[in-house]
Formats: structure tokens, C-alpha cells, sequence
């Protein structure tokens, strides 16, 4: 971080120059794109969708229905990158 002055604001004191903040984040952050990630996205979606839907009819079971979708979801998407659909998998033609 740049050294602190007098006649600096008092937020400039936490501004990282431009070397910095490209020292800290690597080139490539993966953000997700790959058959598991869009798939765990996906069901955990509709999950979150069912629950909503549930809470609005007030139905207690529906909501917990819609929520174990989006475990199955967390799951399906571990399973998926385990077996090569994540980012720089085995069975993906993307390579971060």
C-alpha cells in the first residue's frame, strides 16, 4: 500500500497501486465455466426456485424438497469435477 501523507484523504491510505493489485490476482481466476459448474449452478437454481415457490404457497414440505435439490446440486457438481468436468478437467476441451 502507498505510504500515508498529510495531505492525503483519509480513504488514499487503502488504495493499492496498479503493480500491487496485479501482483495479488492471478491471471486467470477459472470463474466457473464448465460442464460442472454450470450443471451445480443449474440445479441449485431450480432448487432455490421450487423453495421460493413453496414459501409463497406456504407449503413446508415443498420448501424442504427445493432444498434438497440444491444439496443434490452441490453434490452433482463435486461429482462432475471429480470425474473431469471442471475447469482444466480431463473431459473438458477448455483449459484454463
Amino acid at each position: 500500500m502507498s505510504t500515508p501523507t498529510a495531505d492525503m484523504p483519509e480513504n488514499a491510505k487503502y488504495r493499492l497501486t496498479e503493480e500491487q493489485v496485479a501482483a495479488a490476482v492471478p491471471e486467470s481466476l477459472g470463474h466457473g465455466h464448465s460442464i460442472a459448474g454450470w450443471t451445480t449452478v443449474l440445479i441449485m437454481l431450480g432448487g432455490c426456485l421450487i423453495s421460493a415457490a413453496a414459501f409463497f404457497l406456504a407449503s413446508v414440505t415443498v420448501f424442504w424438497i427445493g432444498m434438497a435439490v440444491a444439496v443434490v446440486g452441490l453434490i452433482v457438481g463435486w461429482i462432475l469435477r471429480r470425474v473431469g468436468f471442471g475447469v482444466g478437467g480431463s473431459r473438458t476441451s477448455a483449459r484454463h
